[in-house]
């Protein structure tokens, strides 16, 4: 009887302990598997965007495919723009006849004098500082896509500033002059055209006034020689 029970005691003791050890392993796995859940590596999610085309390698060497406005300035324009800064307005000045010139140096714009208390607004670019001038005088000559022959001083003052421009231009859309000029009577100055949309506004030039190519190609086929010119400061 006493062997009986000492045998049952060693059983249930062998038992707890069995279960005691599985229950620590099992625990000890269930934290592994947790431990190793906070680790572990995620799956990224699938890239939505378009990936770039590289067929053309210059669409990845400038990084950018989209395509750009693109606005040139120069001296020196290069093309025949239709761009225009025009409009008709009302003008009441008697002082000025029909197919006269008005040139308001402050305002930076040109008008063409029509009958009927109107005029033609086109906006201009003027003289610069210390090149600006005012007058009444009239057009002596027309040219369409004239020469240029800048003058000795004006030559003489870029190559002081290291900018070398030649004695001599053939007219075309790479003359400075533009499309038309208008030849001012007892100065140096002209109406004449340009593609430089930026110069026009301001104060640009050596004492000419400038206006877009459409422009004085629209002034150019109203104005006659001999109308009378008069600047405004």
């Amino acid at each position: 009887m006493y062997d009986l029970r000492r045998a049952a005691a060693l059983l249930a003791v062998i038992v707890f302990t069995f279960t005691g050890v599985a229950s620590t392993a099992f625990s000890a796995t269930n934290t592994q598997k947790q431990n190793f859940s906070l680790y572990k590596k995620k799956n990224k999610p699938a890239q939505t965007t378009g990936r770039r085309d590289c067929s053309n390698p210059f669409q990845c060497l400038f990084r950018s495919t989209r395509p750009r406005a693109v606005t040139t300035a120069s001296f020196f324009g290069s093309a025949m723009s239709h761009r225009s800064f025009r409009q008709t307005v009302a003008f009441d000045d008697p002082r000025y006849r029909p197919g006269s010139i008005v040139i308001r140096t402050p305002e930076r714009a040109l008008y063409y004098v029509l009958p009927d208390g109107e005029a033609i607004r086109y906006k201009v670019g003027v003289g610069r500082e210390g090149f600006q001038w005012s007058g009444s005088s009239h057009i002596v000559a027309k040219k369409e896509w004239p020469s240029w022959s800048p003058p000795p001083q004006m030559i003489a003052r870029e190559a002081a500033k290291g900018v070398t421009i030649p004695a001599y231009m053939e007219g075309g859309p790479n003359n400075p002059l533009g499309a038309r000029a208008l030849y001012i009577g007892g100065t140096l100055f002209r109406i004449h055209g340009t593609n430089n949309a930026r110069s026009i506004g301001g104060a640009v030039s050596s004492g000419c006034i400038r206006m877009l190519n459409a422009d004085v190609v629209h002034l150019y086929n109203q104005v006659s020689v001999g109308a009378p010119v008069h600047v405004i400061q």
